[in-house]
C-alpha cells in the first residue's frame, strides 16, 4: 500500500482511462457508438491543448479550428490522393475543376511528407500568428476577437476555393487510411486505437509540463504578466511556447478525426465549432489535466444523446448546463472534490471557532478561501489538480 501512495495521481488515471479506452469500450460498443466515441477523442486531444493554452496560459483561444481544420485538410488531401492513385486525380476536382491537380497539392501524395505536415504545419502557423500578436502585447478580449476572426476568414477561404479544397462539401468519400481499407470494421477500430494513444500520450505530456518549471512559469504569466516581466522573463515567449502546443494538439485531432469520421468541411472548422471546444474545457475544467479532456467528451456525447431525443431542443439543454457550471462550479465539474472539501473545511473551521474562540484563536477570515473564482485566485489549488 505505500508503493502505491508513491504512485502520482495522474498516472492512475491515465492507467485507468486506458483500461476504460482499449479494452472496455471496444467490448461494449458497437462499430457505430466507437467510432462516435473516436470522435468525441478526436475533440478531447483540441480541448487538452485549449486547457494548456487558456486554463494555465490565460489566453482565451477562440480560433482553435483554424489548427483542427489545417491538421484535417492535410490528412484528407492525402487521402483523396491515395484513393486516386499514383497521378490519379480526385474525383471533386473533375466536377468543379479543371481536372488537374494544384501544384500544392502534390507533395501530399508522400504519406511521410503529410505526417510531418500536420505536426509542423499548424505549429509553425501558431509561432508565426503568436510573434504578431504576443510581441505587440495584444491581450484579452482583444485576443480573444482577433482569434474568433482567424476562424471566420480560414473558413470563408475554404468555402471560395471549391476547385481545391471542395468547397462547403468538404472534403468526403475515403476508401484508404494509408494503405487500409476504412470499410473494414479491423480497420475502423486500428484508426480508434491510434486516437486513444495519442490523447494519452498527450495527457502524459502535458503532466510532465504542468510540473515543469516552465508550467509554473505559465501560470505566473497568467497571473501576474507584468510581474513576470519585471523578473526579466519574456512574457511573450512564455505564451507563444503555449499557444503553439495548443496548435499542434489541434492539427493531431483534425488530422484524426478525418479517418474517424470519413470527411472534413468547412462546417468543421468554423467559429462554431471553435466555441463548441471551449465549452467542453469550461465545462470540464479549464485548469486541470483530465477536465479539459472529460468535458470535451462529455459535452459531445450528450450533444449526441440529445439531439436523438429532442432534436429541436438539444440546444436549449446544452446552454442550461454550460450556464449551470458557470454559475455554482465556475472551475468546472473536475473540481467538485476541491470545492466540497472546501466547504467542508469551512464548516468545521466556523464550527470550532464559534465554540471555543478563545483558545483557538482563529481569525475566522483568514480561513474563508478565495471565491473569486477565477483560475488565478489559487494557484496552489490548480497545481494540486494538475496533478
Amino acid at each position: 500500500m505505500s508503493y502505491l501512495r508513491r504512485i502520482p495521481t495522474a498516472w492512475i488515471v491515465i492507467a485507468v482511462l486506458a483500461i476504460l479506452l482499449y479494452a472496455v469500450a471496444p467490448a461494449l460498443l458497437s462499430g457505430f457508438r466507437l467510432s462516435l466515441l473516436g470522435k468525441y477523442l478526436c475533440y478531447a486531444i483540441v480541448a487538452v491543448g485549449i486547457g494548456l493554452a487558456w486554463g494555465r496560459g490565460g489566453m482565451l483561444v477562440l480560433g482553435q479550428g483554424v489548427f483542427f481544420g489545417l491538421g484535417g485538410y492535410l490528412m484528407a488531401m492525402h487521402l483523396k490522393l491515395a484513393d486516386a492513385g499514383p497521378g490519379g486525380v480526385p474525383d471533386f476536382m473533375s466536377l468543379y475543376g479543371s481536372g488537374a491537380v494544384p501544384t500544392w497539392w502534390e507533395p501530399f501524395r508522400d504519406p511521410l511528407v503529410t505526417v510531418l505536415a500536420i505536426l509542423v504545419l499548424p505549429a509553425a502557423l501558431a509561432v508565426l500568428l503568436g510573434l504578431a500578436i504576443f510581441r505587440r502585447r495584444v491581450r484579452g478580449a482583444y485576443f480573444a476577437i482577433l482569434s474568433q476572426a482567424l476562424a471566420a476568414a480560414f473558413a470563408i477561404l475554404l468555402i471560395g476555393q471549391q476547385a481545391s479544397t471542395g468547397g462547403t462539401n468538404g472534403l468526403v468519400g475515403f476508401r484508404s487510411f494509408f494503405g487500409y481499407d476504412l470499410s473494414d470494421p479491423v480497420n475502423q477500430r486500428m484508426v480508434y486505437l491510434f486516437t486513444v494513444t495519442a490523447l494519452l500520450l498527450l495527457l502524459l505530456a502535458c503532466w510532465q509540463l504542468y510540473r515543469s518549471r516552465y508550467g509554473e512559469l505559465l501560470v505566473a504569466v497568467r497571473d501576474s504578466e507584468e510581474r513576470v516581466r519585471f523578473l526579466g522573463y519574456n512574457p511573450a515567449n512564455v505564451k507563444l511556447v503555449a499557444y503553439a502546443l495548443a496548435a499542434f494538439m489541434a492539427g493531431i485531432g483534425g488530422a484524426l478525426f478525418v479517418p474517424v469520421v470519413g470527411m472534413i468541411s468547412p462546417a468543421d472548422v468554423g467559429i462554431v465549432p471553435s466555441i463548441a471546444f471551449l465549452t467542453g474545457v469550461a465545462i470540464g475544467g479549464r485548469a486541470t489535466l483530465f477536465g479539459p479532456a472529460i468535458g470535451a467528451v462529455a459535452v459531445a456525447a450528450a450533444q449526441t444523446r440529445l439531439s436523438e431525443q429532442f432534436p429541436g431542443f438539444w440546444i436549449y439543454f446544452q446552454g442550461l448546463l454550460f450556464v449551470v457550471v458557470i454559475a455554482f462550479l465556475p472551475q468546472g465539474f473536475a473540481t467538485i472534490g476541491q470545492v466540497w472539501r472546501r466547504r467542508r473545511g469551512q464548516q468545521v473551521s466556523a464550527a470550532a471557532v464559534a465554540g471555543e474562540p478563545a483558545s483557538l484563536g482563529v481569525d475566522p477570515a483568514e480561513n474563508t478561501p478565495s471565491r473569486s473564482g477565477t483560475p488565478g485566485s489559487d494557484t496552489h489549488e490548480l497545481e494540486g489538480a494538475a496533478r
